[in-house]
């Protein structure tokens, strides 16, 4: 039950807020939702999407298309934000923003949706297995952004290219509801408004939230900016949950929601008065950007535990002066230290996860700096983490700054060099307190050390794969053991988050993008110097050099130091040359088995692909999804994921030529990891057998196209879309709070 003592005092703000606005909200009729959902959004649901057409939201629908691009890593200007709900709130404001129409109000017939919907059935796909190269699938392909007065001229040069683009057509069924629907005006239907329960439940945490006293507008604003990206939901109220977001609204609790729209979530709100409010999700759930975050009676009760009932005092508010609002161990330094580490452990798959989906949609410019599957693990609260010390954390507060959107190039190089300066200092003053409270207070440098998860938390280890340009973070210690692994303390994570979430502006330029990742370069490093403690003392230089083999001295530095950062042994016995396999042996039992449960067992003989590595895995898709139809319950669906292998992770460009496919793994994961599908497969259980056999033999291109044509679904298979729908509608029955829509623009061609 929720705190009554707090839902007596919501009154004053209204316990019925919200009902009005939601009923207001306009939605596509639901037949309409299913088909433009797993026929449209699958490409057209987020800032990548092309032309910036965001059907996942009807009011993207009326905004239109735009010829300009969300994602570019080469403008040298900022560009203007363009983020829906946000930026504009009228049609004729994103006109002025140049969005044009994809509907025609005076003639239907000519609406650039209709007429692209018309050109597929025209001009169906060609049959072949494999699209000519005139379909450029390429993540930054060039885009054709016809407007309703060009469109004659882009179907006279791509004739091919209706939509779905480069996939089959719609059914006949699905595209005479959809046409008729678009000639009648494109007319949509109220969102059921809120329940009486959902309401109550609104009032209670904006009454939380809102609070007026000094200490609670501080938990409040640090809560506000590492959960600006969440997909809140009330875990105790019945039936499938309603998602919200947090906000900051000029308009109080009772009235509609005003959002206040600032570049970064700690950017300044504006003269006058804000409130925080839980604003209903208006856009259907897509996976690429989906990170469900639970409140109830148990996180108030645990937020008041954390936050309240520790004896200190908030002396004054922080400003929202750049050096103090994007440095957290400035602008939050009168919280408890402690209390901050613990909010984000106490979720630590979507504090992490926040930078690997965020609301960015594409993979960050700073994935390229991580290993492709690594484990992660968190430096025990309530044992010892130095740099959780407050007194140091106000202390290294200047050696810890972070990157902020200002500045061109020339700036940048300039200000890497101070980062790196004030990283080395931190890292020696981290090293030198290290030292004194292993070796001084006689702690052990052993498991204990991890956090366990309290001995029920599910985050207490996660593993996370990069795809490339996209990644997945799942809990437990997922697959066979990697090569590396990181120990996060509170510090890094903190930072972590205020590098790549709450400053990270996808809108900015290519200066602040660069910036980005090369500061992450550090926390990578500081990362696997933190593991590194665990390791034996004689085999810490040999893993470093492994990670970062050809990698620059310079760069090397930074995990180490040139002469040696990290002094305590561990005091782990170590007996095979393998003590990265054996620390995780250990440490094992002491953490909750998130990751056995979900994704095993696997299926024997596609586990085999595990115990092996070399070039033929170099042939397979990034992720991949494989279906067993004839299988009994769970053991029907599975993901392969490719590990690709690299000499060191330093370097912003030439990633190619650092390559090491020898070295490549695969991971089998019972269940749906990942986003961004890049080739289904569909093997019947008797087959499975051949299936692995012909993966362990790739040898070339020719090779891998032979094992897609016996058993994989090509984009031009007449049934790709049977197979799309059945994966979502598995996901959406095995996990219904987490599941959203698949995104289709990375499924190979090959």
């Amino acid at each position: 039950m929720l705190n009554i003592r707090i839902l007596s005092a919501c009154w004053a703000f209204a316990c019925l807020a919200g009902t009005a606005a939601a009923s207001a909200d306009i939605d596509y009729p639901p037949q309409i939702k299913l088909t433009l959902e797993q026929r449209c959004m699958v490409c057209h649901g987020c800032y990548d999407a092309p032309c910036q057409l965001k059907l996942d939201a009807r009011e993207g629908l009326e905004r239109g298309a735009s010829k300009d691009k969300v994602y570019d890593g080469t403008r040298l200007l900022t560009a203007n934000l363009t983020r829906l709900f946000e930026d504009a709130k009228t049609t004729s404001q994103w006109r002025k923003k140049g969005f044009y129409p994809v509907l025609d109000d005076s003639d239907a017939e000519n609406g650039v949706l209709l007429r692209m919907l018309a050109l597929k059935q025209q001009h169906p796909l060609p049959e072949a297995a494999i699209l000519p190269e005139s379909f450029d699938f390429s993540l930054d392909r060039q885009q054709q952004c016809p407007k309703p007065e060009e469109f004659d001229t882009f179907a006279r040069d791509y004739p091919l290219w209706g939509m779905p683009y480069g996939f089959p057509g719609l059914s006949d069924a699905e595209q005479q509801s959809l046409v008729e629907w678009l000639r009648e005006g494109a007319p949509g239907v109220s969102r059921p408004g809120f329940s009486p329960e959902e309401s109550a439940a609104v009032a209670l945490w904006e009454t939380f939230f809102n609070r007026r006293g000094l200490k609670e507008q501080l938990v409040a604003r640090y809560i506000y900016e590492h959960l600006f990206t969440a997909d809140i939901y009330f875990a105790e109220l019945e039936g499938p949950p309603r998602f919200f977001k947090l906000v900051r609204s000029r308009t109080p609790p009772g009235e509609e929601v005003d959002i206040i729209a600032t570049r970064r979530p700690y950017d300044s709100p504006g003269k006058g008065g804000f409130f925080y409010r839980l604003q209903a999700l208006k856009t259907s759930i897509l996976d690429k950007r989906h990170m469900p975050y639970a409140l109830g009676s148990a996180r108030m009760e645990r937020w008041n535990t954390l936050f309240f009932a520790p004896a200190y005092d908030v002396t004054a508010l922080p400003g929202y002066k750049t050096g103090v609002a994007s440095n957290p161990f400035v602008a939050f330094r009168e919280l408890p230290v402690e209390a901050r580490y613990k909010f984000m452990l106490d979720e630590a798959q979507f504090t992490i996860m926040a930078y690997i989906k965020g609301p960015v949609c594409r993979g960050q410019v700073a994935l390229n700096v991580i290993d492709d599957h690594f484990w992660v693990v968190f430096a025990e609260p309530d044992v010892i983490d130095p740099a959780q010390n407050a007194e140091f954390l106000a202390r290294e507060s200047a050696n810890m700054r972070l990157p902020v959107a200002e500045g061109g190039l020339l700036s940048t190089l300039v200000s890497w060099r101070e980062y790196a300066r004030g990283q080395r200092k931190f890292l020696k003053a981290k090293s030198r307190l290290l030292d004194q409270v292993l070796n001084d207070g006689n702690t052990p440098v052993n498991v204990d050390l991890i956090w366990d998860g309290d001995g029920t938390n599910d985050n207490a280890a996660l593993t996370i794969f990069r795809h490339n340009d996209s990644a997945s973070v799942v809990k437990g210690l997922v697959g066979q053991t990697p090569k590396t692994a990181w120990v996060i303390t509170y510090s890094l994570l903190e930072r972590i988050h205020y590098l790549l979430v709450a400053g990270f502006d996808v809108y900015g330029n290519v200066a602040h993008q660069l910036e980005t990742r090369l500061y992450m370069d550090f926390l990578r490093m500081e990362g696997e110097y933190n593991f590194l403690v665990f390791m034996p003392e004689n085999k810490r230089k040999d893993l470093r050099d492994f990670w970062y083999r050809e990698a620059s001295p310079d760069a090397k530095e930074y995990v180490l130091g040139k002469k040696a950062y990290i002094r305590p042994d561990s005091a782990i016995r170590y007996s095979t040359a393998n003590p990265v396999q054996e620390f995780f042996r250990d440490l094992a039992p002491r953490l909750p088995d998130s990751g056995k449960t979900r994704y095993l067992p696997v299926h024997a003989v596609l586990s085999s692909l595990q115990a092996l590595s070399g070039k033929p895995f170099s042939f397979m898709p990034e992720v991949s999804f494989v279906h067993v139809p004839d299988a009994v319950g769970s053991q029907g669906v599975y993901t392969i994921i490719h590990n690709s292998a690299y000499l060191n992770n330093t370097q912003l460009f030439q990633e190619d030529k650092r390559r090491l496919p020898v070295e490549d793994t695969l991971t089998v994961a019972r269940g749906l990891i990942g986003s961004y599908p890049n080739m289904f497969f569909q093997v019947r259980e008797n087959q499975l057998a051949g299936f692995v056999f012909a993966i362990k033999a790739l040898a070339s291109e020719e090779d891998y196209a032979r094992l897609v044509a016996d058993y994989g679904v090509r984009r031009t298979d007449p049934g790709f879309w049977k197979v799309s729908d059945g994966l979502y509608e598995y996901y959406r029955q095995d996990q219904p709070v987490e599941a959203g829509l698949f995104d289709l623009n990375r499924y190979e061609n090959r």
